[in-house]
């Protein structure tokens, strides 16, 4: 089945979750927590062998208002790096409220406060994912 890698783009960290276009369910993959752009590339080129996408998926981070910062431009330079770099189709995903509803999903399911942590990118970019499989679905 095609798969799709979706991103939750971070300074700090990067989340990344798989699915497949024809289930259009997401599954959490990893944190990259890797320091520096070629670390942080060379663990995504390993991602997209393992997982060979279709598509990528890069959450961009707005602000409520729905204006672009700082971190917008950055994640926008991410998604221009991912596909330069391996040629594959990449859309763009509001993510503004994904981080909150990770953080609630995981409430939800007993995980709170530090222990979140780990796994708050990888929800995050299920979040992201779903979205996009949610806006494919209906145009």
């Amino acid at each position: 089945m095609p798969s799709i890698l979706a991103f939750d783009f971070g300074e700090a960290r990067i989340g990344v979750a798989v699915g497949s276009s024809e289930l259009g369910i997401p599954h959490p993959v990893e944190t990259i927590a890797a320091e520096g752009n070629d670390a942080r590339f060379a663990r995504i080129a390993a991602l997209i062998a393992e997982w060979q996408p279709e598509q990528l998926v890069v959450g961009l981070p707005l602000a409520p208002s729905g204006e672009e910062h700082a971190l917008s431009r950055l994640a926008r330079k991410f998604a221009n790096r991912l596909n330069g770099r391996f040629g594959l189709p990449v859309d763009l995903v509001d993510e503004r409220y994904s981080s909150a509803a990770a953080s609630q999903a995981l409430n939800e399911t007993g995980v709170r406060g530090r222990k979140q942590k780990p796994a708050l990118d990888q929800v995050a970019a299920m979040q992201i994912l779903q979205a996009w499989f949610d806006g494919a679905r209906t145009g």
